[in-house]
């Protein structure tokens, strides 16, 4: 493994994820989940694969317009370095839904080897050890969670409807029901984003958020701009949602990379006009340690 040191890290922000690299493959691991014994997690980058043109090169998303046999060999390359079996991964189905998934024993390669036979599916949770959970981005936000006392874990994806809708209380919630998960015991984190910098939204969107936030916080979250417009702080809000939801804050680890800042090395949305792949968020219980 080895520091890279190329990255544009958010002004301000603390230096919560860590850059690895292995066989080629980039990836990004926050050291306050990597302190949780007997759990793997990590974020891609686009290094390490071998998609090409818009997709270049580690292009994570499934069923899209990339060759797929190049997304499944972006998938075992990232697996490898990563360390977890891509036949016994399950890709989300996301469309800015706060829904969750409790991934089961007939889910596996679910988005890998197999198509997925589910649709609406924006969080996944399981306890199932060796089971991987893969989301995916291009500027919304990943959460990762580990219960480390339960032995579960979570994996979501955040856009700015799914912040406003509570997705990080949505997968906690899942989590208590299925497996008893206590949110003080949780380690979450908050992956690479768009930061607030880069992230212009209407009155619309603001709009949205008042009606879902109190308003001792929203200064916080956003500021008005004189064109009307508003800069939007979706890692701010993220993490406000696992504070309402009662993890504590010492146990939330926010990343600070931006997505558009660092969109030669993350897929971005915004700063490529539509044009990119996808990175991808994993977590799963490693099952050397059951």
């Amino acid at each position: 493994m080895m520091d890279m040191p190329q990255w544009k890290r958010i002004e301000g922000a603390d230096a919560q994820m860590r850059s690895c690299s292995r066989d080629g493959v980039t990836y990004l691991t926050f050291p306050l989940l990597d302190a949780a014994e007997g759990f793997g997690h990590a974020v891609s980058t686009r290094m390490g694969g071998v998609s090409t043109g818009w997709f270049s090169t580690l292009n994570m998303a499934p069923g899209g317009k990339d060759d797929p046999e190049l997304v499944r060999e972006n998938h075992r390359r990232f697996a490898a370095a990563v360390g977890y079996d891509p036949e016994r991964e399950v890709c989300s189905a996301q469309t800015h839904t706060v829904n969750v998934r409790r991934v089961c024993p007939e889910d596996l390669g679910y988005g890998y080897s197999r198509p997925r036979p589910y649709t609406d599916v924006d969080g996944l949770i399981t306890d199932m050890p060796g089971v991987a959970l893969l989301t995916f981005y291009a500027d919304c936000v990943p959460l990762i969670l580990i219960d480390p006392v339960r032995r579960a874990v979570g994996c979501a994806h955040s856009g700015w409807r799914g912040t406003v809708a509570d997705m990080g209380g949505s997968v906690l919630r899942a989590m208590h029901e299925a497996f008893g998960t206590d949110p003080a015991d949780v380690l979450a984190g908050i992956g690479p984003c768009i930061c607030q910098d880069c992230y212009e939204v209407s009155g619309d969107v603001i709009g949205q958020v008042d009606a879902a936030f109190p308003e001792e916080i929203r200064s916080s979250l956003y500021y008005r701009k004189e064109n009307g417009k508003y800069q939007l702080d979706l890692r701010e809000a993220c993490r406000q949602n696992f504070l309402r939801a009662g993890v504590p804050a010492e146990n939330i680890a926010v990343s600070d990379l931006c997505t558009a800042c660092n969109k030669d090395l993350l897929f971005s949305h915004r700063a490529t006009a539509g044009k990119r792949g996808n990175i991808a968020a994993v977590v799963f219980i490693r099952e050397e340690e059951q």
